[in-house]
């Protein structure tokens, strides 16, 4: 059964950093490609980076310069740094397959994650 599991969101005033962790299991997170998404009450999920098996990172033009995903293989863990961050990053973040997400299942909890002004 696979089960990623979203940690490390928290409250930080803008200007700050957080550490959000992926952990996996049931899956080899090194093979596929994984995203971190995030969601406000009433807004669409967006994506805001991803992480290809090759270890290609692509990110939104809203977080980019700012956020950083990587990816340990040995701990079977993808994360995102989150750092500059702003009171509109304010959401709850997920990580999910980029697959699975595009077929809308595989979403666990997620992360809050909020920044005061």
């Amino acid at each position: 059964q696979v089960q990623l599991v979203e940690t490390g969101g928290g409250l930080v005033q803008a200007g700050g950093s957080l550490r959000l962790s992926c952990a996996a299991s049931g899956v080899t997170l090194r093979i596929n490609v994984v995203g971190w998404y995030r969601q406000a009450p009433g807004k669409q999920r967006e994506l805001v980076a991803h992480i290809t098996s090759s270890g290609s990172t692509n990110y939104a033009d809203s977080v980019k310069g700012r956020f950083t995903i990587s990816r340990d293989n040995a701990k079977n863990t993808v994360y995102l740094q989150m750092d500059s961050l702003k009171p509109e990053d304010t959401d709850v973040y997920y990580c999910n397959l980029v697959g699975r997400a595009s077929r809308g299942d595989g979403w666990g909890q997620g992360t809050q994650v909020t920044v005061s002004s």
